[in-house]
């Protein structure tokens, strides 16, 4: 569904091939806009910024694998605004090319995180894993080879578009495989403060003091202000100089987190706001026990 004020007609770019969970995300937060392959994220940011694109759909993590690092080193220098989340549940498909069969399959062929996430269904039929670039790349050459002893894993509209079939649907190990994605945009929007459900991402360096992380994020637990997202990652190759990600509920504008983000300011360096924006629906309708959406808070302590 998309967000209120957002246009019906658009193009959004995405990291990936037609059909990947990406192109997914796209369709299903931007429906009727049309979604623009790219290579590699730079491409998507790029294709945006040249205005071959209106918004890019960026994975940032996902509830197995955790974040997705080529993210946190373009995000910084992308000169884009955060105008949007979306959480895409990735239900895995085995698809071969017409007349093919579990029976008949050998080889199965998906991008590495996804093979790694399909174990039972390979040992179950005793397939031999081939590892592609892509898991809508891998249904690609499934259909390019039309051999039904060649099998792959991707989503369901990757059979569509490429003409396979679908031989059986979730195949994932795990139930709650969810990637979450920024949605990101030249211009900045932003919801108006006091809004219910308000998400604010802010990318901060804290000073090289005794503490100071302790008393930035002291910050926000004293106002009260709830944090779901946080990332730490070098910055230039040094160990001295760490950068964090952060995601928290609130807007800049509403009184705890003005005061939260007051106290991070003083104790932090080129403290930024990358995005104010309607976090969504995906937040309230989850479990709360669960670890999807909160991934990157919950790993950060393990890097």
């Amino acid at each position: 569904m998309s967000a209120p004020n957002t246009p019906t007609h658009g193009i959004i770019a995405f990291q990936g091939r037609p059909g990947a969970y990406s192109d997914l995300a796209c369709r299903q937060a931007r429906p009727g806009w049309a979604t623009l392959p790219c290579a590699t994220f730079a491409e998507a940011i790029a294709a945006v910024h040249d205005g071959r694109a209106d918004q890019a759909m960026l994975a940032c993590e996902n509830s197995l694998a955790g974040r997705v690092p080529d993210i946190h080193a373009l995000l910084p220098q992308a000169g884009l605004h955060i105008v949007g989340e979306h959480f895409q549940r990735v239900e895995h498909c085995l698809m071969g090319v017409p007349g093919s069969t579990l029976a008949t399959a050998r080889r199965i062929h998906t991008h590495p995180v996804a093979m790694a996430q399909i174990r039972g269904i390979i040992d179950e039929l005793g397939l031999t894993p081939v590892v592609e670039f892509d898991t809508a790349g891998s249904a690609e050459l499934v259909a390019q080879w039309g051999n039904p002893e060649d099998v792959a894993v991707a989503s369901s509209l990757a059979a569509e578009l490429n003409g396979l079939v679908i031989l059986r649907r979730n195949v994932e190990d795990a139930s709650h495989n969810t990637t979450r994605f920024y949605i990101a945009s030249r211009d900045a929007t932003r919801p108006p403060a006091g809004q219910p459900d308000t998400i604010t991402t802010v990318l901060f360096r804290v000073r090289n003091t005794a503490g100071a992380l302790y008393k930035v994020l002291g910050g926000f637990a004293t106002a009260g202000v709830n944090m779901t997202r946080l990332e730490s990652y070098m910055l230039d190759g040094s160990f001295a100089a760490t950068q964090f990600l952060m995601d928290v509920e609130g807007h800049p504008n509403d009184p705890a987190l003005s005061r939260a983000l007051a106290e991070l300011a003083f104790f932090s360096e080129n403290a930024s706001i990358l995005g104010v924006y309607p976090a969504a629906p995906f937040r309230r309708d989850v479990p709360q026990n669960t670890d999807v959406g909160q991934t990157g808070a919950k790993q950060a302590d393990k890097r």
